[in-house]
């Protein structure tokens, strides 16, 4: 098996996704700490961070609490567009 190198991962549409993760203290739950996770993932659907928080819920002793995504293409179309007037400068 091999591992795709980031740029093909982005050409098949891997956007750069970066989750804010609230979760309970497991020794204080009234308290709420942060953790910030970041990786390429598909989006809209996200399976890789869906796989990274199942392993949390098992694994990981602090009770979540609330995700906020944010998601953005690094690799995109050249945008253009076109223009009624050309200058030339000298």
């Amino acid at each position: 098996m091999t591992r795709e190198t980031d740029f093909q991962q982005r050409l098949q549409g891997y956007r750069l996704t970066t989750a804010e993760i609230l979760y309970h203290l497991p020794d204080h739950p009234a308290v709420l700490q942060s953790f910030i996770w970041q990786q390429l993932d598909l989006a809209p659907r996200f399976p890789v961070l869906r796989r990274f928080l199942a392993f949390w819920e098992t694994e990981i002793e602090g009770r979540l609490h609330s995700v906020r995504v944010a998601s953005t293409g690094l690799i995109s179309p050249a945008d253009w567009r076109h223009t009624q007037h050309l200058r030339h400068l000298h």
